[in-house]
C-alpha cells in the first residue's frame, strides 16, 4: 500500500534508516520538519492534503485540526499513548472518524532511571553542591516511595531494590507480582509520610499532588519528578521547597512546566536535558514508531 502523502509535523526525532523505510510507502517524498509548529495554521499548513501524519507529544493535533485534514489515514504518535485524556492527539475523536491512531511506550525508561539513581547518589553523597543530611549517606535503608508503577516505576524498583532500600508504591491497581518481590503497598497519604523519598511517574494531566499532600509529605523529603506534566500544584510545591530541608530533583522535561522564579531555588536541582533521550531512546522510539505503521498498513 502506497499513500500520496507523508508528514513528520514536528521533531519527532525518528531515525534516518527509519525515514527511509517509511519513504516505500510514500508516492512523495516525505516532509521532515526539525521544528515544533508555533500555531494552529502552522500545524495545519505542514499537514496540508497528508494521508499520515508522525507527530511528536509537542504537538497538539486536537478536534479541530483533524476536522480541518480531511484526507487523514493515520497519526502516528511518537510519543506514549496511555489513554485519550493524556494525549496530545484527539485519539478516540480520531478513530471514530476511521482514522487509526497508534502510539508506543517503554522507549526512554532506561534514561530516566539512571537520571534518577545517579541524581539521588549526588544528592545523598554530596557530590554535588547539596547535600540532603549534614553527613553523607548511602541509598541501603532509606525509605523511597514510587507513585505510578507502571513500566518506569517497576523499572525503578527493580534497579533500587538491591540496593538493600525500603520501597513502597501507590497505584490506582494494586501490583501483587511486585509486592512478593519486596515492595509495600500504601495508600497515598501514607506514603507521603512514610517515605523519606518520593518519585512521580504518571501520564501527563494528573495532577496529585496538591497543599495537602504537601502537608502531608512535610520537610525534610526529596521529591523527584521526571514527567512530561506538571503532576503537582506548583503554588504549593513553592511553598514545600522554600522549607530548607527539602529537595527536588527534575529533569528538562519537567523542568519546562515550571514558572521560572521556583527555578532560582537552590534546593531545585535541575538540568536542561530530557532524562529519557539517548541514542537508544531513538532506536527503540523509530523501531516502535515503524512497527505500528507497518501493523496499520497489514490490516
Amino acid at each position: 500500500m502506497k499513500f500520496k502523502k507523508i508528514v513528520c509535523v514536528d521533531h519527532t526525532k525518528i531515525q534516518d534508516w527509519a525515514l527511509e523505510e517509511l519513504q516505500q510507502f510514500s508516492e512523495e517524498k516525505i516532509d521532515v520538519y526539525k521544528d515544533e509548529p508555533a500555531s494552529e495554521a502552522e500545524i495545519l499548513e505542514r499537514i496540508g492534503d497528508a494521508e499520515v501524519i508522525f507527530v511528536s507529544w509537542r504537538t497538539p493535533i486536537d478536534e479541530k485540526i483533524i476536522e480541518k485534514c480531511p484526507n487523514l489515514k493515520y497519526i502516528g504518535m511518537c510519543c506514549s499513548l496511555y489513554d485519550d485524556a493524556s494525549a496530545n492527539v484527539a485519539v478516540n475523536f480520531a478513530r471514530d472518524r476511521g482514522i487509526g491512531v497508534t502510539g508506543i511506550r517503554d522507549y526512554g525508561d532506561p534514561g530516566v532511571i539512571e537520571f534518577i539513581v545517579s541524581g539521588l547518589v549526588r544528592l545523598l553523597h554530596g557530590f554535588g553542591e547539596n547535600q540532603w543530611r549534614e553527613m553523607p549517606m548511602e541509598l541501603t535503608g532509606r525509605k523511597l516511595g514510587i507513585i505510578g508503577l507502571g513500566t518506569t516505576g517497576q523499572l525503578l524498583a527493580k534497579y533500587l531494590l538491591p540496593f538493600g532500600m525500603d520501597l513502597y508504591y501507590f497505584s490506582r491497581t494494586r501490583k501483587k507480582d511486585w509486592e512478593d518481590k519486596g515492595l509495600k503497598f500504601l495508600e497515598l497519604k501514607e506514603l507521603l509520610k512514610t517515605s523519606e523519598m518520593i518519585s512521580i511517574h504518571l501520564p501527563k494531566n494528573i495532577q496529585i499532588l496538591k497543599k495537602k499532600e504537601f502537608e502531608q509529605l512535610g520537610s525534610g523529603k526529596i521529591l523527584i519528578n521526571t514527567s512530561l506534566g506538571l503532576p503537582l500544584d506548583e503554588e504549593a510545591f513553592q511553598k514545600w521547597i522554600s522549607e530548607p530541608s527539602n529537595f527536588a530533583i527534575f529533569d528538562g522535561d519537567a523542568k519546562s512546566k515550571l514558572d521560572g522564579r521556583i527555578l532560582k531555588n537552590k534546593n531545585l536541582i535541575t538540568v536542561d536535558k530530557s532524562a529519557g533521550w539517548s541514542t537508544k531512546t531513538e532506536e527503540r522510539l523509530s523501531q516502535k514508531v515503524l512497527n505500528n505503521f507497518k501493523e496499520f498498513v497489514k490490516d
